[in-house]
């Protein structure tokens, strides 16, 4: 089954992400080894499109949000651990 979303297929979950902010999503969350000069411009960028469009932060925010409640499990992967038993030191003698 293929996914469009205005006009355009989306494939992966981060195609998906992509066209619901209108922006990929390296823009927000950088490439790997960008030079100090290269994310000043990418933050830059980032504030001119928040600036231009405000709501679109809450739009951000609410996609997060139902991301990390749909992957809750799989993002964090909690499991308890078992507590070590206490050991207890008896005294023998006299309590002063």
């Amino acid at each position: 089954m293929r996914s469009y979303i205005g006009g355009q297929r989306a494939v992966t979950s981060n195609d998906f992400i992509e066209l619901a902010l209108g922006t990929p999503l390296e823009l927000w969350l950088g490439v790997e080894g960008e030079s100090e000069m290269e994310r000043a411009a990418r933050l830059d960028a980032a504030r001119d499109i928040l600036a231009a469009d405000p709501g679109m932060a809450d739009d951000a925010i609410r996609i997060a949000a139902a991301a990390i409640e749909e992957y809750a499990p799989e993002l964090f992967n909690v499991v308890p651990l078992a507590r070590p038993a206490r050991s207890r030191r008896v005294r023998n003698g006299a309590a002063a």
